[in-house]
């Protein structure tokens, strides 16, 4: 079980789900998904228009109520996501894919190839939309926000931004 007060942010009816790989030790010891202050996660999606202001991260429950909501691949805290075990990814992507048909976003997002493609075993895996989908959610693979990731701010905003485009087409 989980060692940090962290749960997921998530109903059914949201546009997208974040998935993050897991938690990182300042995240888990604040308690509330990418507290780091180096991770960008809060900073991309309200530039990339999922938020109207850009929260913080003890002001995660607000989320939902931007059709937008939050998970982890793996609970347990480390300094860094290569820490983690190939099979601790693996049941993670079990989880997660339960998890996913039961509340059938519209999309998930998946923050980090590495991730994507341990945890559910792809070998070829490219930025954006993903030939596959969980049900009816279409599943999306986007840069880990990190701060050690080395993408820019612009880089990440615009293919956050392409997520949400796809999500809003239509609807404006």
């Amino acid at each position: 079980m989980s060692e940090h007060a962290i749960r997921d942010i998530i109903s059914s009816g949201l546009d997208v789900l974040f998935c993050g790989i897991n938690p990182g030790q300042s995240t888990a010891h604040q308690g509330f998904h990418f507290a780091h202050p180096g991770n960008r996660f809060w900073k991309v999606i309200h530039l990339a228009g999922f938020t109207q202001q850009q929260l913080k991260p003890e002001e995660e429950q607000r989320l939902t109520e931007t059709g937008c909501g939050i998970t982890m691949l793996v609970e347990r805290p480390t300094v860094q996501a290569s820490e983690l075990a190939p099979d601790e990814l693996r049941d993670g992507g079990k989880r997660l894919m339960e998890k996913v048909l039961d509340y059938q976003p519209a999309a998930l997002a998946i923050l980090g190839k590495d991730a994507f493609r341990r945890a559910f075993k792809q070998n070829k895996v490219e930025w954006g939309k993903q030939p596959i989908c969980m049900g009816k959610t279409q599943v999306w693979v986007l840069p880990n926000p990190s701060g050690l990731n080395r993408a820019s701010l612009d880089e990440m905003v615009e293919a956050y931004r392409q997520l949400y485009v796809e999500l809003h087409a239509g609807s404006e």
